[in-house]
């Protein structure tokens, strides 16, 4: 459980980062739903969160007054009006803002203009990251929920592998896979990945109703949600017997998942953990064959902050947690991709993953 005080220290955090801006506003308005979650506990599917001196004053409707009291210690719940924007506007104005910080990467433009039509008086500043580098860096009772969920997957796949055989369908086995973490509490962190034969050299390759046959790769990708917190894991198998091009395409990938996880280190930036396996990859004659960035974290969304890509640039900070995913996909041929979550130690990387790495043929 995440107490009070943990929420108004995330808090303080986002206004000593407010006043480093330039211009630096006088009050930020949330609105992604990940950061208002982060910065108050509410659970909802609806609110902005206005953060203004030392009061945070989360915004809702009529819905959600009672659930955002529970849940959001320290804030001051609001019900607005029909109108949302017109109950920002009588808290602007009785808060004297003259400006206002907003979240310009979670604010459509149809948002932005009825902010602006409602709060004529006030210079709206966007702004980007305020909250999310925050969120970056995990907290331990973050990281437990994550630990969690990271256990869940490996139980459900360990389960789910063993049904998997030819004759069965790729939904089938992603079926088995939503059915089963849910049975445990948990929610999906993304619609399960399993892509078979030709289909698995497609990175995000939705189940189909294609059959596996004996001789195919085939890729599961999936993630819990555990408390809000999300975990990522992905595995390439063999149904039934390996030949030699997939044994190499596969320790490629291994050997360079393994050298990107000994090598990650505080300071380092994202384009430099990427390097470590693409260099390997590369070496193999296999770098066209590798699309995408090498990772990214992992938090209250499944896709966050940092990057680890050929254009990362942010540097990794103890506390965070990665996914370390190379691949290598040939079209008409199959991938094979190998995923595990870790977190950034002053050592290196702490892997949470627990299932085996290692070529298994099914």
């Amino acid at each position: 459980m995440i107490l009070k005080e943990a929420f108004a220290a995330r808090r303080a955090g986002v206004h000593e980062r407010m006043a480093r801006l330039d211009p630096a506003p006088d009050a930020l308005l949330v609105t992604g739903p990940e950061n208002r979650r982060y910065l108050t506990g509410f659970t909802g599917s609806a609110g902005m969160v206005l953060l203004v001196g030392g009061d945070a004053l989360l915004v809702t409707d009529g819905r959600y007054v009672e659930q955002a009291t529970e849940e959001a210690p320290g804030c001051r719940v609001v019900r607005h009006a029909p109108e949302p924007f017109d109950t920002l506007r009588e808290l602007v104005q009785a808060a004297g803002l003259r400006t206002l910080g907003f979240e310009k990467e979670h604010v459509t433009f149809a948002f932005h203009e009825k902010l602006a039509a409602a709060l004529t008086e006030v210079m709206l500043v966007p702004t980007a990251g305020v909250v999310e580098s925050g969120r970056a860096v995990k907290e331990e009772g973050e990281l437990e929920h994550i630990r969690h969920a990271a256990r869940l997957v490996d139980e459900v796949l360990g389960e789910v592998v063993r049904m998997v055989r030819p004759g069965i369908s790729e939904r089938d086995i992603a079926l088995e896979i939503e059915f089963r973490l849910k049975r445990r509490g948990a929610g999906l962190a993304f619609e399960p990945i399993v892509a078979s034969g030709p289909r698995s050299a497609l990175p995000h390759g939705r189940a189909s109703d294609r059959v596996i046959e004996t001789g195919d790769f085939v890729t599961i990708d999936m993630g819990a949600l555990w408390h809000g917190y999300a975990s990522d894991l992905t595995r390439t198998f063999v149904i039934g017997r390996v030949d030699a091009r997939q044994e190499e395409v596969y320790h490629v990938v291994l050997e360079a998942q393994s050298r990107a996880m000994e090598g990650l280190r505080p300071a380092m930036t994202g384009r430099e953990v990427d390097a470590l396996a693409r260099e390997v990859i590369t070496a193999r004659g296999y770098g066209d064959e590798f699309g995408h960035g090498l990772g990214h974290g992992v938090g209250l969304a499944v896709h966050e902050g940092p990057r680890l890509s050929p254009t990362g640039e942010a540097r990794l900070e103890e506390g965070n947690v990665v996914t370390v995913e190379p691949g290598v996909y040939v079209p008409g041929w199959g991938g094979v991709r190998i995923e595990d979550l870790v977190v950034v130690r002053a050592h290196g990387a702490e892997r949470l993953s627990g299932f085996p790495r290692e070529l298994t043929v099914l």
